[in-house]
């Protein structure tokens, strides 16, 4: 009786020593790892309009996020911060730049320069750190506005429409002028005729 006793303490203490140890290991290791989703990598944006660089991190500490941007100009750093701790913005930037706590920033106004590469480097306090890639192209607008076109197409067409009732009216008026002139001449030939009867 003693026996079975024995064996169920004994599966008992080995089971407990491993769940034990699995608690340990899984307590003791580092809060791993942080994910970072960028859901538009690419970005064409005008000149003078407002952009979003979208992306969504999860990590179990406290996230350092920084942005970096670029180009054919050089590499410029935007801005730092820690969740709920500091927001750095570089001067650069001070009026353009809106942070997010999803990591996500807009950019106000951005103009040529600001076409180029960014990249967010979020490290969690641990020191696992993950990487993500935006390219964002700006283009010129050859008219300032939209609306010199649109006004200028109107204005071709109201130009082209009285160029229309002008043709028309004029082809009218010939019309009209011919047969006054035929009118005269089958008139002026009647007359002769007659003249000429009346002279025999």
């Amino acid at each position: 009786l003693m026996r079975p006793l024995q064996g169920c303490r004994r599966r008992g203490v080995v089971v407990g020593t491993v769940t034990l140890c699995l608690a340990a290991g899984w307590a003791l290791q580092t809060p791993g790892g942080v994910s970072l989703v960028v859901p538009q990598p690419n970005i064409n944006a005008t000149v003078a309009q407002n952009i979003l660089l979208s992306v969504e991190y999860s990590c179990r500490g406290v996230a350092t996020i920084e942005w970096k941007h670029v180009s054919s100009w050089g590499t410029t750093k935007i801005v730092e911060w820690k969740s709920g701790h500091y927001v750095n913005i570089s001067t650069m930037y001070k009026d353009r730049v809106t942070t997010f706590e999803n990591g996500s920033i807009q950019l106000l106004n951005v103009g040529v320069r600001d076409a180029g590469y960014y990249f967010i480097t979020v490290t969690e306090e641990y020191g696992t750190n993950t990487y993500g890639t935006i390219i964002v192209n700006v283009y010129e607008i050859i008219y300032e506005d939209l609306h010199f076109v649109a006004v200028l197409f109107a204005f071709l067409a109201a130009v082209s429409a009285i160029l229309i009732c002008f043709m028309w009216l004029c082809n009218k008026s010939l019309h009209l002028f011919q047969k006054k002139i035929t009118h005269k001449l089958t008139a002026s030939t009647t007359e002769e005729i007659e003249l000429e009867t009346i002279e025999c």
